[in-house]
């Protein structure tokens, strides 16, 4: 690490107007012959990879923020002069994530400038230079007109995300790259923890969840399954990967549960005391956690150096005579030695839903452990590994669920994750069922049940939660659990358990829809990005995707096809609109028109808006039309459309390959098409290429027949000359 003192940067005035380096500008003014210079300092030591200057004619935003010490600082947000109406949101979340890490952690921002530059041709989110962050404009754009709620969660959490790096990252960084989840891992944490403060604690815990089980428990499961501190790479690329990133921030929340809030505090406290300034590794945080609490967290640094996901198995047994509940755990990892894992538990009452033991932490730290619980007066439901407590598979000693407890917990446990947790396993289970073709008309009842008390609900405080909670698994997430993957049964089954629940409460869906719209409609056209306004919105979305899912007869498309013509021609934002052309893009027979015209509705209004017209690429490639792969590729030759753009480049091609029913067509020429393309983007950007690859390299987890046609395409890519050191990486180990 080293104090970068001084930095001139000198340039032609006229096409580059804009000097910025890292620090703090303590000169600037005319050169010789038209050129401008600026000179910059930053007087705290950082690695080099922290380096960064620009130049360019760019617009910005300016405002202030005041400091907890009273020092005002001067924030400046960057973009093209166009842009610069798009700016507003990503200078309240960089505020407001100024004043919570100064509440939350006690750390203040430490310059007199804090400079962001958005960037449209950019490989990954943005990166956390010392005082001028650089950023992709998808994580700083937004407006109603072009950014859905989601891309506002998107802005908020990451700008929050790389301001936290200032000191979790730039103060304190990493001695070696092999370190990477101790600033990655727990800045992720802390941005979670920042959005969920912002918003909903209960729904970012659920969507933090889902995105974790859809792509790192995929990575856990395939060849490219790595500890969150890797032991070697061959390219460094390839390991900004959801295990450093999402599961590294599971093991820093995991410290949390164990020493709970205020003991965190303490040990980041000690953490920047030891080591503020220095390149450290991940053992000299766990020791700063463990020294600040006076506990042994020896046997939870194995988490650094297990690969894979572990599972934990439950049986459980109430004694009446004596009113103790005893629960069993077993766990199972690839760890030669037991790890240290935090569950969280609460038991209610069998009878009256009563929480009679509430929240607390068993520390499984033995491959088999009996925790009693004494002094019940009947029998108890437990609600286990609530708010997901650690990143584990936590399944029953016969492998299958008490729909009757997944009922009761889906109806009355106090958690608000594990309410939502149990209303999916009872989907699963249907799905599954249909997969096999043993429907259980127990299960279905009790997901009737489950979905018509949800669905009736007018009391919930939370429309976000209500949604999801109505949302059937994702076919990633179902994925999971199957030995032996079958994409296009898969949709098949979901989507027939997915039709039939519509068509059970078809009526109650569009009364509830029609209550939504009408209260829309009077709360005015101001657009809102509240909590209460983002969860108005999801909900009333999830209902049209239910409502447009029927559409088995001509008159049923036709119904359909008009219901979500309206909601996309009446949408005041782009939430809303997505969620209408995303039903309308799957729409064939008597919804075709309507398709086409939404379709070509969207494109003409985003008047070239490259964000924009990525969600339009994007909305087509995930289309569950039969001759998707016809249209994408199609897509390919459009104008608008370039590989040499990562945005564009990920919003069809990795979105295509998202889709799994036609991408694992059984003909193989979706991952045919697929090579093709990494084929021709290794040659551009290595990084894009070899993360596209990744779809590729799990073929062992299908059928002989789709798996074959998916290695042969990797060893075509192998054989490639000359291949990219990160695609080679990716593709070896996909055919080990």
């Amino acid at each position: 690490m080293a104090v970068f003192e001084r930095v001139r940067i000198e340039a032609d005035g006229e096409n580059y107007p804009v000097l910025l380096g890292n620090g703090n500008l303590v000169e600037s003014g005319d050169a010789d012959e038209g050129r401008k210079y600026a000179v910059w300092s930053d007087p705290f030591p950082k690695p080099s990879y922290l380096f960064c200057i620009v130049a360019g004619n760019l617009g910005s935003i300016k405002d202030t923020f005041t400091t907890a010490s009273g020092r005002e600082v001067h924030l400046e947000v960057f973009s093209e002069a166009e842009n610069v109406s798009k700016l507003s949101y990503a200078m309240d979340s960089l505020k407001r994530s100024m004043k919570w890490d100064e509440d939350k952690f006690g750390l203040e921002y430490d310059l007199d400038l804090y400079n962001i530059v958005a960037v449209n041709d950019f490989n990954m989110g943005a990166m956390e230079n010392k005082g001028l962050n650089v950023f992709n404009t998808a994580y700083v754009l937004a407006d109603p007109a072009t950014a859905s709620d989601v891309d506002y969660e998107r802005v908020e959490g990451v700008i929050g995300h790389e301001y936290f790096h200032n000191w979790t990252g730039n103060r304190v960084t990493c001695r070696d790259w092999f370190q990477l989840t101790l600033k990655e891992g727990l800045t992720v944490f802390r941005d979670q923890e920042f959005s969920g403060d912002m918003g909903s604690n209960a729904v970012k815990r659920i969507e933090d969840v889902r995105g974790l089980r859809g792509r790192q428990f995929n990575e856990d499961a395939g060849p490219m399954s790595h500890p969150i501190r890797p032991e070697s790479y061959i390219s460094m690329d390839n390991f900004y990967t959801a295990t450093v990133y999402q599961k590294g921030a599971e093991v820093i929340r995991m410290y949390n549960t164990i020493l709970n809030p205020s003991g965190f505090r303490k040990g980041m406290d000690l953490y920047f005391e030891r080591h503020d300034g220095g390149a450290v590794t991940c053992d000299d945080f766990r020791a700063a956690m463990a020294d600040a609490n006076g506990v042994d967290l020896e046997q939870f640094g194995r988490w650094y150096s297990t690969p894979g996901t572990p599972t934990v198995t439950y049986t459980s047994e109430y004694d009446s005579d004596g009113g103790v509940f005893k629960l069993t755990l077993k766990q199972t990892s690839n760890s030669d030695d037991p790890l240290h894992i935090p569950v969280s538990i609460g038991l209610l009452d069998k009878e009256t839903g009563e929480e009679v033991v509430p929240t607390k932490v068993l520390d499984l730290k033995e491959g088999e452990q009996t925790f009693e619980f004494p002094g019940l007066k009947g029998d108890v439901v437990p609600s286990i590994l609530r708010d997901f407590s650690a990143p584990v598979k936590l399944v029953t000693t016969t492998g299958k669920d008490d729909d009757e407890a997944l009922a009761f917990l889906a109806a009355r446990d106090t958690d608000g994750f594990n309410r939502w947790e149990s209303g999916q396993k009872l989907f699963t289970a249907l799905i599954f069922q249909n997969l096999d073709g043993e429907q259980s008309e127990k299960t279905l009842d009790y997901v009737n049940e489950a979905f018509g008390r949800t669905l009736a609900d007018d009391s919930t405080s939370d429309y976000s939660i209500q949604a999801y909670a109505l949302t059937l698994p994702t076919e990633s997430t179902l994925a999971e659990d199957m030995e032996t993957v079958d994409p296009v049964a898969l949709r098949k089954a979901r989507g027939a358990v997915k039709q039939a629940i519509a068509r059970r409460f078809e009526k109650e869906l569009k009364a509830k829809y029609d209550q939504m719209t009408e209260g829309m409609v009077a709360d005015g056209p101001e657009f809102k990005v509240d909590a209460d306004s983002v969860g108005r919105r999801r909900l009333r979305n999830v209902l049209l995707d239910y409502l447009c899912s029927i559409r088995d007869t001509p008159e049923e498309q036709t119904t359909a096809a008009d219901l979500a013509t309206k909601h996309f021609e009446s949408a005041t934002g782009m939430t809303d609109k997505m969620a209408a052309l995303g039903a309308l893009a799957s729409m064939d027979g008597e919804g075709a028109e309507a398709r086409d015209k939404a379709l070509q509705k969207f494109y003409d209004d985003a008047n070239g808006d490259a964000l924009v017209l990525n969600k339009w690429f994007t909305v087509q490639a995930l289309s569950y039309l039969p001759d998707v792969l016809d249209r994408v590729k199609a897509l390919t030759k459009h104008p608008d459309f370039t590989l040499s753009n990562p945005n564009r480049c990920r919003s069809l091609i990795s979105a295509f390959a998202m889709n799994a029913a036609p991408f694992h067509d059984s003909s193989g020429e979706g991952y045919k098409f697929l090579a093709d393309t990494i084929s021709e983007l290794d040659k551009l950007n290595p990084q894009i290429s070899s993360r596209i690859a990744g779809s590729l390299i799990q073929w062992r987890r299908y059928d002989e027949e789709r798996g074959l046609l998916m290695k042969a395409e990797l060893e075509r890519l192998a054989s490639m000359k000359p291949i990219s050191d990160d695609l080679f990486e990716v593709v070896s180990r996909g055919l080990k």
